[in-house]
């Protein structure tokens, strides 16, 4: 027999509702107003005329930076950055998380060297021991300098080898009784069937390499070998217009600084927003199972 909610229940579903609409509208409003200023022409931004929707609509600021080749060589080399070390880390997490998965009876130290990881979550070596070695190791104005010191990420190591832990031991140990080895174990049964758990990492590892721009500004010596998110940085923070060619301050006046500015903010969001689509159906589900040791 179908029973109808209560008021309250109504009430409180009414109340939650409301509740997380205006908190989206407080998460998507900073950047709806980036997206619309963008849009705007340099008189309706200056006269701060914008606000969820442009004013007086134009391209030419996006026209602008599809001129800047910093701008572009950045965006290329955060693409680089980014394939290379979401490869690189998700190989390196799912080496590290298969072994660590097993039991101490079929890996004799697994609880020692999982100590020695875990150490590394909870204490660190700073910021200046981090400088010396990436100097002494040559890898200082390199890409391999952003990629390689952050390869390993321990937490996410953690997720994979709980939710490796948590699936059916009978897959593996049939593939055992049939020939199979472990590594033809690990990459043609235990990767396949984990999914969501690496959709959710590859979204971690990809979101942290594209955002990361502290480490290019100490690593890189010259600006153009910056990442996008340390040249949106450099530009947003501090501007050099020192570094502006007369052709660029011509078109400078005919547009709002502002307006670049925002435009190439949403610009270097676009591959983020176009990836987390695709991979959201798997994140929650990720991160949930992966949480959980069984």
């Amino acid at each position: 027999m179908f029973h109808r909610p209560s008021f309250t229940y109504r009430l409180f579903s009414l109340c939650n509702y409301v509740f997380l609409i205006f908190l989206s509208f407080l998460c998507l409003a900073p950047m709806v107003h980036v997206l619309a200023l963008s849009f705007s022409t340099s008189t309706a931004a200056s006269a701060g005329l914008v606000k969820l929707w442009p004013v007086n609509f134009t391209l030419s600021s996006y026209s602008f930076i599809l001129q800047n080749s910093q701008f572009l060589k950045s965006f290329v080399i955060s693409i680089e950055r980014s394939v290379l070390g979401v490869s690189l880390s998700m190989f390196l997490t799912i080496l590290l998380a298969y072994p660590l998965s097993k039991e101490v009876k079929d890996f004799r130290f697994r609880t020692a060297y999982a100590w020695f990881f875990i150490f590394t979550i909870l204490f660190g070596g700073g910021l200046i021991p981090w400088f010396m070695t990436i100097q002494m190791m040559g890898l200082m104005n390199s890409i391999w300098g952003l990629v390689l010191p952050g390869a390993v990420q321990v937490f996410n190591a953690v997720l994979l080898l709980n939710f490796f832990r948590g699936l059916p031991k009978e897959l593996e140990e049939s593939a055992f009784i049939d020939g199979a080895s472990h590594w033809t174990s690990l990459w043609r049964i235990l990767v396949p069937i984990s999914m969501p758990s690496l959709a959710t990492i590859v979204l971690f590892t990809f979101v942290g390499q594209w955002n990361s721009w502290f480490d290019g500004l100490l690593i890189m010596k010259t600006p153009d070998k910056y990442p996008l998110a340390t040249y949106l940085q450099t530009i947003i923070i501090k501007p050099d217009f020192a570094k502006i060619s007369m052709l660029q301050a011509k078109h400078m006046s005919e547009i709002s600084d502002r307006t670049t500015k925002a435009a190439q903010i949403i610009i270097g969001s676009l591959p983020i927003l176009l990836v987390y689509p695709f991979l959201q159906k798997f994140f929650v589900k990720g991160i949930v199972v992966g949480s959980v040791k069984e």
